[in-house]
């Protein structure tokens, strides 16, 4: 009765050891598979967003050469008004000075005549330029969510890794060999799936 008894407590000792490493290790797996599918999904945001700047990208373009055809426009119907004004031509010079696009016609508004012409003026702004800087500005911030979506990635790509490093752990805990050892692997698996589980719960969701 005396030697049995060690050896049902160290059967038993075996078998809750057993059943804590299956316990960590299925925890572990749908950890692991979680922050698969969590990577997975911040990489989708990531191209998402990576797009949609290239789309304002080139939208900005656009815009950019559209107001650089408007201040050409501008400029050479100011010139003919010059020129118009210069000569005398009083009906050219009104005709021209209708024809002012609305842009130009409030630099034109606030031009007191100190400088050659209202171009240099803050009240001049040709058309498309603001619609560029908003494109511009839209394209920068969802460059840099991208830059964010693909850290998260990342991080759940790490995490995925240390999961692993678990899953590792805790098979190797139940070959045979020392329980002592066998305790030691299981605890390691345990600490490091417990850092993990510890770092997850400070990850933003995705859905």
């Amino acid at each position: 009765m005396s030697v049995e008894a060690p050896v049902a407590r160290a059967r038993e000792s075996k078998q809750w050891t057993e059943i804590v490493a299956v316990i960590l290790l299925s925890l572990v797996a749908v950890m692991t598979a979680w922050c698969g599918f969590e990577s997975s999904k911040w990489r989708g945001e990531m191209s998402i967003s990576f797009a949609q700047a290239s789309s304002n990208r080139i939208k900005a373009s656009d815009a950019t050469s559209a107001s650089r055809d408007a201040f050409q426009l501008d400029a050479m119907v100011f010139a003919q008004w010059l020129v118009a004004t210069h000569n005398g031509d009083e009906e050219l010079a009104t005709y021209l000075r209708g024809v002012f696009s609305d842009q130009l016609d409030v630099a034109f508004a606030a031009w007191d005549g100190k400088t050659k012409t209202p171009f240099g003026l803050p009240e001049y702004v040709p058309a498309g330029e603001e619609k560029a800087a908003e494109l511009s500005a839209k394209a920068d911030a969802a460059y840099a969510t991208a830059l964010v979506n693909n850290r998260r990635g990342d991080n759940y790509s790490l995490l995925t890794v240390m999961f692993a490093l678990v899953l590792f752990l805790g098979a190797v805990s139940q070959r045979r060999g020392p329980e002592w050892a066998q305790r030691a692997l299981l605890t390691v698996a345990g600490v490091v799936a417990a850092c993990g589980v510890i770092i997850m719960a400070t990850f933003p969701i995705i859905f």
